[in-house]
């Protein structure tokens, strides 16, 4: 494996004036110098001319990975115009913090149902050494292991979890997938020298075929937890309306009568419509 040294490279502005002085003292002596002395200005303005070759500029946030014939001589992340061998290949490698979005994949979750699932990744390079000579492409890579993660985790956990499924849920456990997400990416990306600062799901849904077999569900469940509720509430409040009744001595009710009035009061409670009352003109028995 190879990993990320610092080249050895100087300041191009003080290289550029000494070269410039060189380029016009041997243009000078090879006018005005006899014999020998023009060919030793000769070859000094050859050699002149070669180091010019070896001036580049580094941006922000960049790095100049270095290479003599092959082999990697390091990595330049000074800012500015710099100087360095000028047989060295250099090559740019960005260390801005980029985005990638998934394209929306169609998988099946843990429980076999299709499902439409897409992640953001804000990933940088922090190793050029490793992001150029240990993949072949790392911005290709950084793509298909991606979502070849993002694959693997939809198959791993459940669209949605009953109550009694204790197991993690990608709609339900956003924050929890997210981080899962993420360490999974990054594992994968760890030999391109890359940092994956940030993973989230852009987009979860249901795959169109079942669709709206799944919403009608969902509608179902949320009635039925809907119901419970009101069913408790209600059996709370006959409770404490017959306590309340036995406790201040208006009436006098036997079973039979606990049980229509209970019935009664469920019937109001519990029921979709509003209540239509019924007067009783004879006696509590009649």
């Amino acid at each position: 494996m190879v990993n990320e040294t610092e080249a050895r490279s100087g300041s191009g502005y003080f290289l550029l004036i000494v070269l410039l002085l060189l380029q016009l003292v041997s243009g000078a002596a090879i006018f005005f110098m006899p014999g020998f002395l023009k060919i030793a200005a000769i070859l000094v303005a050859i050699v002149v001319f070669i180091c010019w070759f070896g001036f580049y500029m580094v941006q922000p946030n960049q790095g100049k990975v270095l290479q003599l014939f092959g082999q990697y001589a390091g990595t330049d992340r000074t800012t500015g115009l710099r100087w360095a061998n000028p047989f060295y290949s250099k090559q740019s490698v960005s260390l801005r913090v980029r985005n990638f979005e998934s394209g929306r994949l169609k998988v099946n979750d843990a429980n076999g149902n299709p499902i439409e699932i897409a992640a953001v990744i804000v990933w940088k390079v922090v190793d050029t050494a490793e992001a150029v000579f240990e993949v072949d492409d790392y911005e290709n890579y950084v793509t298909i292991q991606s979502e070849a993660a993002l694959r693997n985790l939809a198959t791993t956990y459940p669209y949605e979890h009953d109550a009694e499924d204790e197991r993690l849920s990608l709609r339900s456990d956003s924050n929890a997938i997210a981080q899962k997400l993420k360490n999974e990416v990054q594992d994968r990306l760890q030999k391109a020298g890359v940092d994956v600062l940030e993973a989230r799901l852009s987009h979860l849904a249901y795959a169109p075929e079942i669709a709206q077999a799944m919403l009608q569900r969902q509608q179902a469940s949320a009635v039925l937890a809907a119901r419970k509720i009101i069913v408790q509430g209600a059996v709370g409040m006959v409770s404490d309306a017959l306590d309340q009744l036995k406790a201040l001595e208006v009436v006098e009710l036997d079973a039979e009568r606990k049980a229509a009035m209970v019935s009664n009061l469920l019937v109001v409670l519990c029921g979709d419509q509003q209540a239509k009352p019924v007067i009783n003109a004879g006696t509590l028995y009649s």
